[in-house]
């Protein structure tokens, strides 16, 4: 599936996938990667209230989400929803709150086919960040630093 826009947020840019009815999918394109304007109405939408987000991190998002996974995925990506902006939780106390591994949600997180709206940022290790995007290089780890510290403010 192509994507329905593409637009430029602090921290690079963001490819967004989406129906007519639903959100299907956000990513982290490269920065020269060009824009693209919305091709409907639901990502137009989508733009709209991530720029809201980006310009006021206490935005509530409020979009019809599509979240394709297996059961323990879904699972992970609500516990997720649930963690309010401005915290974090450990892996393993979320696993532990839905009866998982620190590695399963762990997987599940780098599985999030909608990041930023579906928070896995806010997982960390408790030692550290952990990963962003089944990754841990520095420009995966400075995004999921970027959108803690605007959540802090």
């Amino acid at each position: 599936m192509d994507y329905q826009a593409i637009i430029v947020v602090p921290f690079g840019k963001l490819g967004i996938r989406c129906t007519e009815e639903a959100l299907l999918g956000i990513e982290f394109v490269p920065a020269d990667t060009p824009t693209l304007a919305p091709r409907n109405a639901l990502a137009s939408e989508v733009c709209r209230q991530l720029d809201e987000y980006f310009a006021d991190a206490n935005f509530c998002f409020d979009l019809p989400l599509q979240l394709d996974g297996t059961e323990h995925q879904r699972k992970v990506w609500q516990a997720m929803q649930a963690i309010p902006r401005g915290q974090t939780q450990s892996y393993g106390a979320l696993a532990a709150q839905i009866g998982s591994s620190a590695r399963a949600v762990g997987q599940a997180c780098g599985n999030n086919p909608i990041p930023v709206v579906v928070p896995c940022h806010r997982v960390v290790s408790k030692a550290g960040l952990g990963g962003f995007m089944h990754r841990a290089d520095v420009a995966a780890l400075d995004i999921k630093r970027w959108l803690l510290v605007h959540e802090q403010h």
